[in-house]
């Protein structure tokens, strides 16, 4: 029936929904773990923004906004308190430097900063420990996300990718 409304649509989210792109065998194991397979992609296909010695930073593949960043370690950990000293120091001077960039590429106005620790608690891969960097702007919250429950990117994931990475501090 008509109703006057034009549709945006986003069909890729539908993968995300439906689970589509899990393993069969699931996150617990390494060996389908995406935070595990994306060290060993090439940047542009992974969206690995940034590597450390312990930890590495990437994309988000179904962000919250623009630029929304997750911090990984290299072990597939499930817990915070899993993480030995070392890879906890470099997951928070990862995350600070992770606001620093997105500042400067997309002049982000706060942030969401955090983890889901466990399925309960609504990480989506609980098995792999990480935390989410989401850059914020006053008036974000408009009317697509809440009435549509629609977010609009303005920007492809590899162009973010791209913009982030080439400000990343070496």
């Amino acid at each position: 029936m008509a109703d006057g409304l034009e549709r945006l649509w986003t069909p890729h989210r539908m993968t995300y929904i439906s689970g589509g792109d899990r393993p069969a065998g699931g996150y617990e194991q390494p060996a389908g773990c995406p935070f595990c397979l994306a060290p060993g992609r090439p940047a542009e296909e992974s969206l690995v923004v940034a590597r450390g010695e312990h930890v590495f930073v990437v994309l988000n593949l179904y962000p919250y906004n623009p630029g929304h960043l997750l911090v990984c370690p290299y072990r597939h950990v499930p817990d915070y308190t899993d993480l030995d000293p070392a890879e906890t120091a470099e997951l928070g001077a990862a995350t600070q430097t992770a606001m620093r960039v997105i500042r400067q590429v997309s002049n982000a106005h706060g942030f969401n900063i955090g983890m889901n620790q466990g399925g309960v608690a609504g990480a989506g891969i609980a098995a792999h420990l990480h935390q989410h960097v989401v850059p914020r702007w006053g008036g974000d919250s408009n009317f697509m996300p809440v009435i549509g429950q629609t977010k609009v990117l303005p920007q492809l994931l590899a162009d973010t990718r791209d913009l982030l990475a080439d400000v990343w501090p070496t």
